[in-house]
């Protein structure tokens, strides 16, 4: 087992390369979360790098290994989000040339971060319209122009400066830790902190979380190899990956206690009270360690670290997060309900709401003159607990109508 993992040497070396560039980001205990769960919580901050994520730490280190005839040449990745940024930065830092496939649809915000990182060294090509198209196009121009590809997550260099990240917890620990909780996707950082507690703090148990909707290393562990997905769902996008890194897989799977699944809707309601409560802007993947933690039982007593990977959350997506964990919640429902076609409908309609629910949309267009037709109606619920009230009240109205939150399909073409 112990072939598999990158030593500490490694990651030692990492960590001397990275001084100066990657910031050395806090370990911070939370009162709120302590309190809520009778533990000992910190959050490590690496939302606090100059590119708000720890990716920064894995491509300096990688680009930090290449030969100067390498350096000369230039180096390529495709990324979507934090790769990019991080391999941005450490190209205007190493002055070494990159360029860098996004997708088309990839948001303006984004790229213009990755422009922003990267100045005059960088290249920023929008190809495709997913991810693959990008990563194909990257790898083609790669081989034709002899230049290094910088992966995200399945390099060993890359690997070694993720596990600085470890390094740094059991620097800044008082006391011994007994968890630590973080996001899974490709690899990276989860077999670099795996490398690095196993062979440093080996009674420390290592928890990683995915989004229930991209469960590659999950599925990997359980079936004893490496998966590829055939779909996923990328709103987590920092943790999405149909196949996991061929170096990750065995480090996670020797180190890892086990990986654990979250609802994107429930981390968007974490993602939610962390702003709220405590003003910590996270993306999706930066709330994966602290959604999953009423998940892994009794957490009294116990010293836990949940890795706070990133903050690069686009405010214009604070209307989806908000509508994810409202209907993770069951307050928020979605219906097609069958009208009857005249004056004073939608008001008997309103009988059938409770005191504090709310229609939050209504879409009704009179086609025909037939007797009934149907709308699009969005309800908030005023309290938890009242969706199978709602339904009673509707079909003891003999009301008809179709529930859509279940009913993916309908769902995505109507809202």
């Amino acid at each position: 087992m112990h072939s598999v993992l990158i030593s500490v040497e490694e990651v030692i070396k990492a960590r001397h390369r990275l001084r100066g560039v990657a910031r050395e980001t806090p370990l911070m205990r939370s009162t709120r979360l302590s309190e809520q769960y009778g533990a000992q919580v910190y959050l490590k901050r690496e939302d606090l790098q100059e590119v708000r994520s720890y990716k920064i730490r894995g491509s300096y280190n990688k680009m930090s290994s290449l030969t100067p005839d390498e350096r000369e040449r230039g180096v390529v990745c495709a990324s979507a989000g934090n790769h990019a940024q991080g391999l941005a930065y450490a190209c205007k830092a190493m002055q070494v040339r990159g360029t860098i496939f996004m997708p088309v649809v990839t948001p303006a915000q984004k790229v213009r971060k990755v422009r922003m990182f990267g100045g005059d060294y960088v290249e920023v090509v929008l190809i495709g319209d997913t991810y693959d198209d990008a990563y194909a196009e990257s790898m083609r121009v790669a081989e034709e122009r002899g230049l290094t590809y910088v992966h995200p997550f399945d390099d060993p260099k890359t690997i070694a400066g993720q596990g600085t990240v470890g390094l740094e917890i059991l620097d800044a620990a008082t006391q011994p830790i007994d968890m630590v909780v973080l996001a899974v996707g490709g690899g990276g950082l989860s077999a670099g902190i795996g490398s690095v507690f196993h062979q440093l703090s080996p009674d420390t148990q290592l928890i990683g979380v995915e989004p229930a909707g991209a469960p590659a290393m999950y599925e990997s562990i359980r079936q004893g190899q490496i998966v590829t997905l055939d779909t996923i769902d990328s709103f987590v996008d920092g943790a999405a990956v149909r196949r996991v890194g061929t170096h990750n897989f065995p480090i996670v799977a020797a180190t890892f206690e086990r990986i654990e699944l979250v609802d994107e809707g429930k981390v968007c309601g974490v993602m939610l009270d962390l702003y709220n409560e405590d003003g910590l802007v996270v993306e999706p993947a930066g709330a994966l360690s602290i959604a999953v933690l009423d998940q892994l039982g009794d957490l009294r007593g116990k010293r836990i670290v949940c890795v706070v990977s990133g903050g690069n959350n686009d405010i214009t997506r604070t209307p989806e997060i908000q509508e994810r964990a409202l209907m993770y919640a069951g307050l928020k429902h979605y219906f097609i309900v069958q009208f009857p076609q005249r004056s004073g409908a939608l008001r008997d309609f309103l009988d059938v709401l409770g005191p504090d629910d709310d229609i939050t949309h209504f879409e009704y267009t009179k086609k025909h003159n037939r007797a009934m037709g149907p709308a699009l109606v969005g309800i908030q619920l005023g309290q938890r607990g009242g969706f199978e009230q709602l339904l009673e009240r509707m079909n003891e109205r003999k009301m008809r109508f179709e529930h859509l939150n279940d009913q993916p399909i309908l769902f995505e073409m109507l809202i």
